[in-house]
């Protein structure tokens, strides 16, 4: 758990691990960071009423983050970021939110907008200007212990895939693998549920893997796939020549799955009568017929059945062989994921596209690539459809789009003009605010005057880590500007 938890929060933590206190709070997750980025996921909850400050101090009030996993959540150390002052913002958790207010210099955003305080409700961003940038969730104080997998050889480090490709650490990830985890270990066909693109295929794979069939390869086919004139022969396979002369004889997929696994993804996608042909199949028999052949075959395989619709769609007796059921969440259901499923794309597309992709990525930043907040703020607060493939498409238009060596937001989305990159190098090394006066109004209106209005240029004569900066000091003093990137 930690050996630097206070006294005052160890009461809860104890509660909830053993699961005694289930309630829902509101927390604060790390989604970018500037000069952290190995601490994204990691969250904050607040656990009771009482304010918090976010900052780097570290007095009994500010707010604790933890690597929350089943059965664990270790401290982590204050926040780092030369730009994040001690005491930066306020907060207070209340019913309608987490309420905040500015207490620090550097300039905050909520959802992309400039403010000095607000509500922040589930799913809204509040980033601190250049530095850090925070999702608001609610989830569980902490998770239960792990029941039906080996958490560290699920995912070993932080944030990384995990031995299964799985990607997160969201709740609703974790709430994934254990439901993985308890259907390998049990043997009744199965029905994969869940929206296009948010990974049913991999659930399914993970099944077999982690199950006693795991020996022996998955046998894998997307039903909406099969030729409807002989579909009946893929499934079931037939004797040569028949139904037609010429054809050659086949297992078909479910001679190829006996002994191993069958996953059919869009099952959906079968005509109402070939799936009554399953139905023996799926009894305890196993039994089937190949097209042409009189005696009966036994199969001995499992099913794992995958649909983006409705279960009520299927014919109704063969969703009620299907037993076990496994809802695979959508990336609006872990928002909070989005930021390290990013890295792993990225990781992999540098791995298969370096011409393309190495200009995001330096010596410094290792295996994270150089992400614009305005980027992730953008794509964790997407509205997806076809989720890890839409993810996908939009980091790659990113990587297409992007001028620098930061991956902006692509200009097909509807976020705002990202500032320019080169203020995130300032911000990686100008002087904390506390080492630096705020410049008066005299030498702000000089500024601007010499950049001929233009805010940006006016920032960078003052040093300030950004053009935000210096829009506050303009509002300060009543002082007009162009407001440019």
């Amino acid at each position: 758990m930690g050996g630097d938890t206070t006294t005052e929060d160890l009461g809860w933590i104890r509660q909830a691990i053993r699961g005694d206190d289930t309630t829902q709070r509101h927390a604060l997750v790390i989604v970018w960071s500037l000069s952290e980025a190995g601490r994204v996921g990691e969250c904050a909850a607040l656990w009771d009423a009482a304010p918090r400050l976010l900052g780097r101090g570290e007095s009994a009030r500010h707010l604790v983050f933890r690597r929350q996993r089943p059965g664990s959540m270790p401290r982590c150390p204050p926040l780092g970021g030369r730009g994040i002052s001690r005491d930066h913002v306020e907060l207070a958790a209340r019913e309608d939110g987490i309420h905040f207010a500015r207490v620090g210099r550097a300039a905050l955003e909520h959802n992309g907008r400039l403010a000095d305080s607000g509500v922040l409700r589930v799913g809204d961003t509040l980033a601190l200007q250049n530095q850090l940038l925070l999702l608001c969730t609610r989830r569980p104080a902490a998770l239960p212990p792990p029941r039906y997998f080996d958490l560290d050889a699920s995912a070993p480090e932080f944030g990384a895939p995990d031995a299964l490709g799985i990607v997160g650490e969201s709740p609703a990830a974790w709430t994934l693998r254990q439901q993985i985890g308890f259907t390998a270990a049990a043997t009744a066909h199965v029905l994969v549920l869940g929206p296009s693109g948010a990974g049913k295929e991999l659930v399914a794979q993970a099944i077999h893997h982690l199950s006693a069939r795991g020996g022996r390869p998955l046998v894998s086919r997307s039903a909406a796939t099969l030729p409807e004139s002989i579909v009946d022969a893929e499934l079931f396979g037939n004797l040569k020549n028949y139904p037609t002369p010429g054809m050659p004889e086949r297992a078909g997929l479910i001679g190829e799955a006996d002994g191993a696994t069958l996953f059919l993804d869009e099952i959906a996608e079968l005509p109402l009568a070939l799936q009554a042909h399953l139905l023996r199949l799926l009894d305890a028999g196993g039994e089937y017929h190949r097209l042409g052949e009189a005696r009966a075959r036994r199969a001995d395989l499992r099913l794992i059945g995958a649909t983006n619709r409705p279960p009520e769609e299927l014919k109704h007796d063969l969703v009620a062989r299907l037993t076990l059921r496994i809802a695979v969440p959508g990336l609006d259901e872990r928002p909070e994921d989005v930021p390290l499923i990013v890295r792993e794309l990225l990781r992999r597309a540098r791995a298969a596209n370096a011409a393309v992709v190495a200009r995001f990525f330096d010596a410094a930043s290792g295996d994270h690539a150089r992400l614009h907040p305005a980027l992730v703020d953008t794509l964790v607060r997407h509205s997806y459809t076809h989720h890890v493939r839409e993810l996908e498409a939009l980091l790659w238009r990113a990587i297409q789009q992007s001028r620098g060596t930061y991956l902006e937001p692509p200009q097909t989305s509807s976020a705002a003009p990202a500032p320019a990159p080169q203020a995130l190098d300032a911000a990686a090394t100008s002087p904390p605010p506390a080492e630096r006066e705020a410049p008066d109004r005299a030498t702000v209106a000089a500024a601007l005057e010499r950049a001929g209005g233009r805010v940006a240029a006016a920032a960078r004569e003052l040093g300030l880590p950004s053009r935000y900066a210096l829009y506050r000091l303009m509002r300060r003093f009543g002082l007009g500007g162009d407001r440019d990137a």
